[in-house]
């Protein structure tokens, strides 16, 4: 089962008031994705870029418009993210009540975490099947 433990962008985030963490926050978040890899849980992890420097594309039928960061709703925005696979949802919780506070400041903060799909989720068929060897192909 792989779980996306999805860290919140706040009003900090998103200013980059400074181009890094402090080195007390990047020192507990290296401790805890150590403890994940050394687990064997890691899948993936990163911080995201405020999103003055992303877009979003809208969709209206077959048109698609682009639309320039920022964003207004930072709560709405995600800042960072880690991936991980483990046996169950318990499991997953444990790991995820170990998650660091992600605030800079070490105030409010908020992770949510979602379960990813996996391809056994849907109903066999030609474009599972083909999404199932375009997948087995990145690993080999």
């Amino acid at each position: 089962m792989r779980f996306m433990i999805i860290v919140k962008a706040s009003t900090d985030s998103e200013a980059e008031r400074s181009p890094a963490p402090s080195e007390a926050l990047l020192a507990e978040m290296a401790a805890y994705h150590e403890a994940l890899g050394k687990a064997g849980v890691l899948l993936d992890g990163a911080g995201l870029q405020p999103s003055a420097r992303g877009w979003r594309i809208h969709y209206d039928g077959q048109h698609r418009r682009i639309l320039d960061g920022p964003f207004a709703e930072t709560k709405e925005l995600v800042a960072g993210y880690t991936l991980i696979q483990v046996k169950s949802r318990e499991e997953a919780l444990e790991w995820t009540r170990r998650f660091p506070n992600p605030a800079a400041d070490g105030g409010d903060a908020q992770i949510e975490v979602r379960q990813l799909y996996e391809l056994d989720d849907f109903p066999a068929g030609e474009s599972i099947d083909r999404m199932r060897n375009i997948a087995i192909g990145e690993h080999n």
